[in-house]
């Protein structure tokens, strides 16, 4: 009889760190195939993993983990063996690069039903002919969508003959973009990101949809009032000695250009970097993602308590890519608690490798013939005239909160020169009479990116992202004064101007007052985090074709079999 065997007990660890995701690269092959043909196979496997490999990072800017098997699957027990060696590595997204004819079932199939359900497949495979790889990927990828399980093909080229083909640019760079979108969408599953507070002034575009966002994306979000907060920085609940480091790095990056009356004044911004301090914390003792401040109206604006000064430095903090400390990842972070903001920005930060998210008002839409007659008013003659910008038209897209500073210059530019572009007036007291400071700058022209806005449904029970490609412009020095005192001078503004839709669309298809730009994002990278997740693209815009050959990926077989 076999002797019983006795539960083990785990080591106790202190904190634990979240799983980065593992991207695993085989193939399939036939016994009945000759050697020189499975070493071929073998070859690349290596070259595919190569190429991903240092190619897919994470917002931290770490390389996602890249491991592959040179065990041919053949069969049901390679599959076996392979599923073993992936599940060891801790690989939850598969990529199968086969280049000889298989069966779809006794190889492929038999690894993907060791995963749950949900692991990202991808079939990159090269156009050859001689023991044709790219029939046995149409027959898998058939075979898959039939059974309603996502996967994404990739018919790309590499050379039909040779030992060591390499694949072409654009078929490593059509996969990579796949990983960045599969990482995106493992990366977020069980994570968490902290809400403090509700939705602000009751607006319910910016509504925390608990379950869905659980059932959609995997997301927790962990609720947490603001009087926390306000009890935390009331018994000094942070470093005194970081505070005073924090203030002096400000104090030297923005100098004069940050506005203080008197030492009141002072007290109260160092409050609000003291926030900074203390809700980095906490999300740090959370392993939390991202997160939002509701602030309106409880915390700064409600004079039946005791207004508190805004947190506008504390949000664009969070959103930029360095603070006192140095280089940092983009934590990105929603004014106003916009937790549909942050689901924007959040998956677009991971999908573009860390690029600050911008978060901004759908301030005004600027159509043509309103710019020409603000200017005209203004008496600014001789207008560009083959300005994009005064035949499109543009949006002010400004907000109080959540400006990166990053967005204060182009990509590359160094932080000391962004902060010198950023100012720091004084918050407007009729709106926050608990003080406080903003955070101003123009944005220049030239960033290119996707402005986009993600809206849940109750009818369908499904989130969407309305979306379009878009380019940040520059108006004369005297328009742009005159538009930005229209609105608020004192926050940051960024002239947007979409690519595909005019101006009225622009207007009629807000799905919400906020609206959120990544810089340098493939638009390929977006559309397989949405065909993963089964969040719906909607880009409503008439100027816009179904499908951009060498800009959209190919539509999954899936959605065409299900009429989607």
């Amino acid at each position: 009889m076999a002797k019983k065997s006795k539960a083990i007990q785990l080591a106790d660890i202190e904190k634990a760190t979240a799983k980065t995701p593992v991207i695993g690269v085989f193939a399939t092959s036939d016994p009945r195939i000759d050697d020189a043909s499975r070493q071929r196979c073998r070859n690349i496997i290596k070259m595919t993993a190569d190429k991903i490999s240092g190619q897919v990072v994470m917002p931290d800017k770490t390389d996602v983990p890249v491991v592959y098997s040179t065990t041919l699957i053949d069969g049901e027990a390679q599959a076996d063996i392979v599923a073993q060696q992936f599940r060891n590595a801790g690989v939850d997204i598969l990529v199968c690069v086969p280049d000889t004819w298989a069966f779809p079932q006794l190889t492929a199939i038999s690894l993907l039903q060791q995963f749950p359900a949900d692991t990202p497949f991808n079939i990159t495979c090269g156009n050859s002919g001689p023991k044709p790889g790219v029939v046995y990927a149409h027959a898998l990828n058939g075979a898959i969508s039939q059974y309603g399980r996502m996967v994404a093909l990739n018919v790309g080229s590499w050379p039909d003959t040779g030992q060591k083909p390499v694949m072409t640019p654009g078929t490593a760079t059509a996969l990579i973009d796949w990983c960045y979108g599969a990482v995106t969408k493992v990366a977020l599953k069980g994570r968490r990101v902290v809400a403090f507070g509700h939705d602000s002034m009751g607006m319910e575009t910016a509504l925390a949809h608990v379950i869905p966002t659980r059932k959609t994306f995997g997301l927790e979000i962990t609720r947490l009032d603001m009087k926390l907060l306000a009890d935390m920085l009331k018994k000094g609940a942070y470093s005194t000695k970081e505070l005073k480091e924090l203030r002096s790095w400000i104090d030297n990056m923005v100098g004069k250009r940050l506005e203080l009356r008197n030492n009141v004044d002072s007290q109260r911004f160092d409050q609000s970097l003291a926030m900074y301090l203390i809700v980095r914390d906490i999300m740090k003792d959370l392993n939390a993602l991202g997160g939002g401040f509701m602030s309106q109206l409880e915390w700064g604006s409600d004079p039946r308590g005791l207004p508190l000064p805004v947190a506008d430095v504390m949000e664009s903090l969070f959103n930029s890519t360095f603070d006192h400390n140095g280089p940092k990842a983009p934590m990105p972070y929603a004014t106003e608690c916009d937790m549909q903001g942050l689901l924007t920005m959040l998956p677009k930060t991971y999908l573009s490798g860390g690029n600050p998210p911008l978060f901004m008002d759908l301030r005004k839409v600027w159509e043509p013939w309103e710019i020409k007659a603000l200017a005209k008013k203004a008496g600014i003659k001789n207008l560009p005239k083959k300005a994009d910008w005064l035949a499109k038209g543009l949006v002010d897209g400004n907000n109080s909160g959540s400006a990166s500073f990053d967005w204060a210059g182009k990509p590359g530019t160094s932080f000391k020169q962004l902060m010198c572009k950023v100012t720091m007036p004084l918050a407007d007291e009729y709106y926050f009479p608990g003080g406080g400071n903003s955070v101003t700058f123009m944005t220049p022209a030239g960033i290119e990116g996707i402005a986009s806005r993600i809206a849940y449904s109750s009818v369908t029970d499904k989130f969407s992202l309305f979306w379009d490609l878009a380019t940040t412009v520059s108006v004369p020095v005297k328009l742009e004064k005159a538009m930005c005192n229209l609105t608020n001078w004192n926050w940051p503004h960024t002239f947007v101007m979409p690519k595909y839709a005019t101006m009225a669309e622009y207007k009629q298809y807000a799905v919400a007052n906020h609206f959120h730009m990544t810089w340098n994002l493939p638009v390929a990278r977006l559309q397989h985090w949405m065909d993963m997740t089964g969040v719906q693209s909607m880009t409503p815009w008439q100027g816009r074709p179904a499908h951009i050959e060498g800009t959209d990926r190919p539509k999954p077989l899936v959605h065409l079999l299900n009429g989607c």
